[in-house]
């Protein structure tokens, strides 16, 4: 499997996260793939947020699924980086949250976590109608922390891959890979953090173990390289990161 390095959100420790500039940077600073999330807006376009309100990146406390795409076009998505000093460098510089299809179109081909954060019932059939009119299903992933979505778009018969959902990760944590197998696991990607729960899942034992049921293996949110470093030791395929800078030459060193 290929070996990735992650942008989550873009280069968010240097830009406000989740913006396009943001993502550009990642790319520039070595990062080989993108993660973001996405939310559902109330007249249809599916946007790049991670929070349901504009409030935390935006300084908007409103929700972005009763919020239309024009209304979203006119927050600030800079105001809410805040810089080593504690002020707020982009505010006003022009930052928007873009929409999926502008991430997609941007950056063609770069493969791309989908985090469908939306529990609305619209919000993965509009992602699917997204992902097939831009031809985009080879290179993007959908996951979600949503059982329920997760299976929306197995059920509508996704042709690009899925994350593993909440449920299948705690199975894959306690069951014994003959019944795993078994299974037969639909997801194609575990995605974790190395400690969950009070248990470790950045074994090598564990990796295999995952490896051995034809899953790959990510984690979030790695921003030191000596974490990193010792993860790909370990035979993890890939790190989410907020510091491409810090550690995209990780992945450089070790392909190099």
């Amino acid at each position: 499997m290929k070996r990735l390095v992650y942008a989550h959100r873009g280069a968010a420790a240097e830009q406000p996260e989740n913006t396009l500039p943001s993502f550009r940077l990642a790319l520039d600073l070595g990062a080989n793939a993108l993660e973001t999330d996405a939310q559902l807006t109330a007249d249809g376009p599916i946007v790049v947020s991670h929070d349901p309100t504009g409030a935390r990146m935006c300084g908007i406390a409103r929700p972005i699924a009763k919020s239309t795409l024009a209304e979203i076009r006119s927050w600030d998505a800079g105001w809410g980086f805040s810089g080593p000093s504690g002020g707020r460098p982009f505010a006003g510089k022009g930052y928007s949250m873009p929409t999926l299809e502008e991430l997609l179109v941007e950056f063609p081909g770069v493969p791309l976590n989908v985090d469908a954060k939306s529990r609305h019932p619209e919000m993965v059939p509009t992602l699917l109608r997204l992902l097939r009119r831009l031809r985009a299903q080879e290179h993007v992933r959908i996951a979600s922390f949503s059982d329920l979505n997760v299976l929306r778009a197995r059920r509508g018969r996704y042709e690009g891959s899925t994350g593993l959902s909440p449920m299948e990760v705690a199975a894959v944590r306690l069951l014994p890979l003959g019944a795993l197998r078994q299974w037969k696991l639909a997801g194609r990607a575990l995605q974790v953090s190395p400690r969950s729960g009070g248990l470790s899942l950045d074994a090598p034992g564990f990796i295999a173990k995952c490896h051995a049921l034809g899953l790959r293996v990510d984690y979030w949110t790695i921003n030191s390289p000596e974490e990193a470093r010792r993860l790909f030791a370990a035979g993890a395929d890939g790190v989410m990161t907020d510091d491409p800078r810090a550690v995209a030459p990780v992945l450089r060193g070790l392909d190099g």
